[in-house]
This record gives C-alpha cells, sequence and structure tokens, in this order.
C-alpha cells in the first residue's frame, strides 16, 4: 500500500501521456495496457476472444459490466480478477476462467500481483439504479507514475469530486449516470491532462454525448474520443 495524498496540492504532474495505451470498446469496456501486461476493465460485447487478460477489474454486478460471456473471452488461467467486496458470491460464476478473485471495498488502497490500486466509490445521487450501500466502484490504475481513472457508473459525487488524477475516463450518457454537462463540470473541477468520455452510445444516449462533453470541458483538458463500437 501506497502512502494516501494529503491534498491536490501535493500531487505534481510530469509523466508521459498514456492514452495511447488505452483502448474502449463500448460502454465501460477498457483495455490498458502497462507494458506487456494486459488490464481490462468491465468487459462487454467483446469482438474478440483474445484470452490474455493478466487482470480485468469489474465496477459492478450490472450485466453490461459484469459479464460472464465476456469476461470468457479475455481471461486466461493466470488472470487476476478484481470485484467489490459485494459482488463475492456472485464473482463464483466464472472463478473457474481466473487464477483467482480479489475484492474490494470503496475508498481503499491495494497492490494485487504488483498492480497498483484504488477505489472510488461509485454511486447514484437522486436515481436508485447505483444506491451508495451497493458497495460499487471506480478505480484508479497507477501505471508508470500515472493516475488513470476510470470511474464506473457514477454521479458527480463528493468522492469523485477529491479524485487525484492525470487521465478521467468518465460516463457521460445521463439517465443511468452522469450526462455529458455533469460529467464536463466533474472534470474541469479535477483537472486531468486528459479525459476519455465513456458509457454512451449503445442502448444509453446518442454517440453526441461525446461531443457535448467536448464541447464543455476546459481548453486546458484534452478530450479524446476512443470509442470503438
Amino acid at each position: 500500500m501506497g502512502a494516501a495524498l494529503q491534498n491536490k496540492e501535493d500531487y505534481r504532474w510530469g509523466c508521459s501521456d498514456m492514452t495511447k495505451d488505452i483502448e474502449l470498446f463500448t460502454q465501460n469496456s477498457i483495455k490498458i495496457m502497462e507494458g506487456d501486461r494486459r488490464i481490462y476493465i468491465d468487459p462487454f460485447q467483446m469482438r474478440r476472444e483474445p484470452q490474455n487478460a493478466d487482470f480485468i477489474l469489474i465496477t459492478h454486478d450490472h450485466y453490461d459490466h459484469f459479464s460472464p460471456k465476456d469476461i470468457a473471452k479475455v481471461a486466461s488461467p493466470s488472470t487476476v480478477l478484481v470485484v467489490p467486496e459485494t459482488m463475492a458470491e456472485k464473482a463464483k460464476e466464472v472463478e473457474s476462467l481466473v487464477a483467482k478473485i480479489c475484492t474490494v471495498r470503496p475508498g481503499e488502497e491495494y497492490v494485487f500481483d504488483g498492480l497498483r490500486l484504488e477505489t472510488v466509490a461509485a454511486y447514484n445521487i437522486g436515481k436508485a439504479f447505483h444506491p451508495k450501500e451497493a458497495g460499487w466502484v471506480g478505480y484508479i490504475v497507477i501505471i508508470a507514475g500515472q493516475r488513470i481513472y476510470i470511474a464506473g457508473d457514477t454521479d458527480e459525487t463528493a468522492e469523485a469530486l477529491d479524485v487525484i488524477c492525470d487521465i478521467a475516463m468518465v460516463p457521460v450518457g445521463g439517465t443511468y449516470t452522469m450526462d455529458a454537462r455533469e460529467a464536463a463540470r466533474l472534470v474541469n473541477n479535477i483537472k486531468p491532462k486528459a479525459a476519455i468520455p465513456t458509457h454512451y452510445g449503445n442502448s444509453v444516449s446518442s454517440k453526441s454525448a461525446a461531443e457535448t462533453f467536448r464541447e464543455h470541458v476546459d481548453l486546458s483538458i484534452k478530450v479524446e474520443i476512443k470509442m470503438l463500437y
């Protein structure tokens, strides 16, 4: 476990750009490369079956984030699966596909097989799709000194506003999460170097949500629209 940062002023940038090592497939289905290690987050509707994941991180148990058939497409016998503690029983559906299952709680720091993670509570405000008491999470993945925040399905919460990161991957679709303007407001407050919109198009909103997000993000923050399908 690393020492927790005391405040935003304690954090300094100066790390190389990592967005080139990030792929966004659909919804919150993400792949991040760490050297030759592959980290998948919420694999969903995968069009290939690489079966090469070193890590799979699951934010919560909704079907478009915890998809056993898609976990089967990316998992290998050495995969470490990370899930919220409240999903421990449900994760047993896929325990035969992975080497081990690790559980996490919101607001904690972890190291799993050399991968540094922090968890951030992910929940709705004023709607019931993602209750705070469910214990679901977003992740901050720390790679080569950079902090990549994958917010999961969340609104503009106090915990999200307290995040320190270089790259923010935030939902913009509305209905179940923040909408594009709310997500832009969050990003403008936490001030990453780059932001990538997630969780739009498909069944949650139109693909124009990504452009709306870009239009409302401060010009000092680089917005990359990376969704493949």
